[in-house]
C-alpha cells in the first residue's frame, strides 16, 4: 500500500491480503491517461486472469456482501464515487474479523478522501459498495471466469458484518440471501 493511501486508512483496520495500488494519472489539456494494472504489479503478478467486467451503478445501490472460495477480485472505480467496505471472515487469517471502510473514485471530483486506485480483494474477504454519486461505474478484473458456485453470499444488512448501509439502499434481491459456495476447489490464501 503506497504512503499516500496508507495516511487516509485506519491502519489498525488492515486486512491481510487486500492490497491498494495508487494510481499515477497524468492530466493534460486533452483529459488524462492512468494506467490501472500491470501483469508484473507486485499485486497482480504471478496470478490468473479470467475475465474483466464492468458494473453501472445508480445512486445509493447497494451490492453486498460476496465473497469468493478461490478468486481474487481486483476493483478499479472509473466514473463516479462508491463507498468500499471489506470484512475479514478468514478464521485463519492474522486479521480475522478486521474491517475496512474506504471510498474509491474521482479524487479530482469528491475529495482527497476518495483514492484513484485499484484494490485487490482476496478469497474469503466479503466485499461490499454503495454508490455515492450519481452513478459510477465499476471495473473489476477477476482471477477466473464467474462460477456461481465459487461465490457465496451473506445478506447487506448481515449482523456479522454490523454494517448499516442506510436507508436510502437500493438492494437486489440476491443481496438480501445466503448462498454458500459449493465449489469443490482449494482455497487459495
Amino acid at each position: 500500500m503506497s504512503v499516500a493511501i496508507a495516511d487516509r486508512l485506519d491502519v489498525n483496520m488492515t486486512i491481510f491480503g487486500v492490497e491498494i495500488k495508487q494510481l499515477n494519472t497524468f492530466r493534460d489539456e486533452r483529459g488524462f491517461f492512468r494506467e490501472i494494472v500491470r501483469n508484473s504489479d507486485p499485486f497482480f503478478k504471478d496470478c490468473d486472469f479470467g475475465q474483466w467486467s464492468h458494473s453501472k451503478m445508480q445512486k445509493s445501490v447497494v451490492k453486498a456482501w460476496h465473497y469468493h472460495h478461490v478468486q481474487i477480485d481486483w476493483w478499479y472505480v472509473a466514473i463516479g464515487e462508491i463507498q468500499v467496505v471489506l470484512f475479514d471472515n478468514r478464521p485463519e487469517s492474522p486479521t480475522f474479523k478486521n474491517k475496512m471502510v474506504f471510498k474509491l473514485g474521482e479524487t479530482e471530483l469528491y475529495g482527497s478522501e476518495t483514492l484513484e486506485a485499484c484494490v485487490k480483494i482476496p478469497p474469503g474477504v466479503l466485499h461490499g459498495c454503495k454508490v455515492l454519486s450519481e452513478q459510477a461505474h465499476l471495473f473489476y478484473i477477476t482471477s477466473m471466469t464467474y462460477d456461481p458456485g465459487e461465490e457465496g453470499r451473506i445478506p447487506y444488512d448481515s449482523t456479522l458484518v454490523g454494517y448499516d448501509w442506510g436507508r436510502d439502499a437500493i438492494v437486489a434481491d440476491n443481496d438480501k440471501r445466503d448462498i454458500k459456495p459449493v465449489s469443490t476447489r482449494i482455497p487459495v490464501f
